[in-house]
């Protein structure tokens, strides 16, 4: 036996502790009077079995797993995503927490130790236009900003979407968009954009700038965190998508897709998001299902701009607890956006932008078959 840290154990003491925890806040009625007729020497030796299983589980790496796979990873968070909407969000409020201060922290120290290399100049490499590197990084950088409207799907959820989803959306994209920013004028300030441009990992790069060796272990903790983060906001909102459509009667085994489980969640819509989930990661292609993922999604994006206009046009009455400013500037603004983002890719990468139509209208015939029932 190997003595070390072990998470496995960590995540088999949580497992004990988190229905633990639940329960102490949630005792059955006159419980403390039965609780001081329990046998001393029996409670005595359930502590002590306690308090042995918690040092044996955390003090062998053993119990570890070397190689832990991406799909296994998707099924725990999965897991963790059942208990409750309200364990999901504290899970992604710490995952959020736990990837922003490494950030801050490079923030900080970039222009602290940083050279003063000049920021904006060159703009683009030679040979390339402004538009033209726009266009080819706009799907790699939208990608970031995915998880906007996902929160969308919580609403049903919130005591006031009208007032809290806003809040949430334009809060949400504001924060991140003045973290990369920021971060990315600390990068262009301790490394040089040409050299940037060369390194496979450019956050690491800077970190081993600013605090040495130890820089890029900093790092990759954080990435670890963010992607722990990001697996577990799409497995927090995007089950409730699969869920209204089965509500709907839109999906196969809509009524198995329908139930909600004790804890409140649509426990069999996350587990089939996570399966689906777990088959595209086996392929290993991350950057060609990014790629797919932002055209396609895209697409819809603009549908639901278009949307805004039309319904605002054929649904004046309706009660809206929440109204677009600036209508219909910035519908307009959106949809054109959202439309240069769409043709840009269809003709830079029209095989990717192929490959996510077909995968699209796969839907279709699904669509048919289970709305004629």
């Amino acid at each position: 036996m190997n003595l070390g840290f072990s998470y496995i154990g960590l995540i088999f003491l949580l497992m004990l502790m988190i229905p633990n925890i639940i329960w102490s806040k949630n005792k059955p009625k006159d419980y403390e009077k039965y609780e001081k007729n329990e046998n001393k020497i029996l409670l005595a030796l359930e502590r002590i079995g306690e308090v042995g299983n918690t040092c044996l589980a955390l003090m062998f790496t053993d119990f570890n797993i070397n190689n832990i796979s991406y799909w296994s990873t998707i099924l725990f968070i999965a897991f963790l995503n059942t208990v409750g909407s309200s364990f999901g969000g504290v899970i992604q409020t710490v995952a959020t927490i736990g990837k922003l201060v490494p950030l801050i922290v490079i923030i900080i120290f970039g222009f602290i130790k940083g050279n003063g290399n000049p920021i904006l100049q060159p703009l683009v490499g030679p040979g390339a236009t402004v538009t033209g590197a726009l266009g080819q990084v706009l799907i790699a950088t939208l990608f970031a900003y995915d998880g906007w409207i996902n929160v969308g799907a919580l609403a049903g959820e919130m005591k006031d979407p009208g007032k809290d989803l806003p809040k949430a959306i334009v809060g949400g994209i504001s924060i991140v968009m003045a973290v990369y920013i920021v971060i990315n004028l600390a990068y262009l300030w301790v490394a040089p954009a040409s050299e940037l441009a060369q390194a496979t990992a450019p956050a690491a790069l800077v970190a081993q700038r600013i605090f040495g060796n130890i820089g890029g272990k900093i790092v990759t903790v954080g990435i670890l965190i963010s992607v722990f983060g990001a697996l577990n906001g799409y497995l927090l909102t995007g089950p409730r998508v699969a869920y209204t459509l089965a509500v709907k009667k839109t999906l196969p085994a809509s009524d198995s897709l329908a139930k909600l489980n004790k804890g409140g969640v649509p426990a069999n819509s996350i587990w089939l998001i996570a399966v689906l989930a777990s088959i595209y990661a086996l392929t290993g292609q991350f950057n060609l299902l990014t790629d797919l993922t932002v055209f396609t999604i895209w697409i819809f994006y603009v549908l639901t701009f278009i949307g805004v206009i039309k319904l605002r046009k054929d649904r004046p009455e309706l009660q809206r607890p929440y109204k677009v400013p600036l209508y219909p500037i910035i519908p307009a603004i959106a949809i054109i956006g959202g439309l240069f983002v769409i043709i840009n890719q269809l003709l830079t990468a029209t095989l990717i932008a192929l490959g996510g139509i077909i995968i699209t209208l796969i839907g279709i015939p699904v669509y048919s078959i289970t709305s004629k029932k």
